[in-house]
């Protein structure tokens, strides 16, 4: 099942996305709420209404009016909160050596993940950035999950139940405002937090079944083969593949769980895939050869992010009418 936030004429609405078209739930059955933070909130008793909704309209039982004019949202457009995890090895290994860094050691002991801006998630569409931004702008290859079951002290055996479905995630990075600021050893903030993209919708877990493979020795949790790619203009510059994860879903969620609770519509990140950014791919490229030419989004360019089994997002970049910078005001 695929699950979107829509709008029509400024309301916001939850629907299912059936065979190419977008039909409200709470029209079919008025025990689901019309938005999707209540409907996460419902916990697993209102995702099986939808999953029945859902094959009833994809069987033809019941005759929905399928929406015809509307704008695609973020499918969880106001997440309870955003965290985004360092699972795939392959891109911490090639950040580091680029950086002339050994691959740190901790990164194999437990997992870790950070807070992003909640408020500033963002789907298929434009992608509003101020001058500073532009300062190496960078895209993020990952997919992300939101939970629909409160819980704290979660294990990692018992996580996977929590997860109502998958996106693709866009954790958008202002580089420069990035790194100047964890020179202090705090943050990302400021680099990250104008716009984390997801979408363009939530594909629960059972549409995935068919790729379930093996988790890495070691580990716990569910591990899908879904191959991974991001287009920029038109040209491919990212590949890898969700089984690539070292730490799965339900190992983040059990060490986000740990002495807190976690919610309903919490989302949470996977990290970025390997070659799934601008300053892993520059990096290389510049320690293979030293005329490597590195890139940037600029604005204007059309980022498309395709994975397996989740749908493609695109966005484009557009500049903010303002000349203000927060870089100008540095001491």
């Amino acid at each position: 099942m695929k699950l979107v936030s829509y709008k029509t004429e400024d309301r916001e609405h939850l629907g299912v996305f059936v065979n190419g078209h977008i039909y409200n739930l709470n029209s079919c059955d008025k025990l689901i709420p019309d938005n999707m933070n209540e409907f996460l909130w419902g916990g697993p008793e209102l995702m099986e209404h939808a999953a029945r909704v859902n094959e009833d309209i994809r069987s033809g039982k019941i005759e929905a009016k399928e929406e015809l004019f509307f704008e695609l949202m973020a499918p969880v457009p106001h997440p309870t909160s955003c965290r985004d995890g360092y699972a795939f090895r392959q891109h911490v290994a090639s950040a580091r050596r680029n950086r002339k860094l050994d691959m740190i050691p901790e990164f194999d002991q437990y997992p870790i993940f950070y807070f992003t801006n909640h408020n500033a998630i963002q789907g298929p569409g434009e992608i509003e950035c101020m001058p500073d931004h532009f300062q190496k702008l960078d895209f993020e290859l990952e997919v992300a999950v939101v939970l629909n079951k409160k819980g704290r002290n979660i294990t990692a055996a018992e996580a996977d139940s929590f997860i109502a479905g998958y996106m693709i995630m866009n954790d958008m990075s202002a580089r420069t405002l990035q790194m100047e600021e964890m020179l202090l050893n705090l943050g990302p903030a400021k680099g990250k937090d104008f716009s984390t993209v997801i979408g363009p919708w939530l594909v629960t877990p059972d549409e995935l079944e068919q790729y379930k493979v093996p988790a890495k020795p070691g580990h716990t949790g569910n591990a899908y083969n879904l191959e991974m790619k991001c287009v920029v203009n038109g040209k491919q510059v990212s590949a890898g593949n969700m089984a690539d994860m070292d730490w799965t879903f339900a190992e983040i969620i059990e060490r986000a769980a740990y002495g807190c609770d976690v919610l309903p519509g919490d989302v949470i990140g996977s990290g970025t895939v390997g070659t799934g950014c601008f300053l892993e791919l520059n990096g290389t490229g510049v320690l293979n050869n030293a005329d490597y030419e590195p890139q940037w989004l600029q604005p204007g360019d059309l980022v498309e992010m395709e994975i397996t089994g989740l749908g493609m997002l695109g966005n484009i970049i557009e500049k903010a009418n303002s000349d203000f910078s927060i870089l100008k005001l540095k001491k």
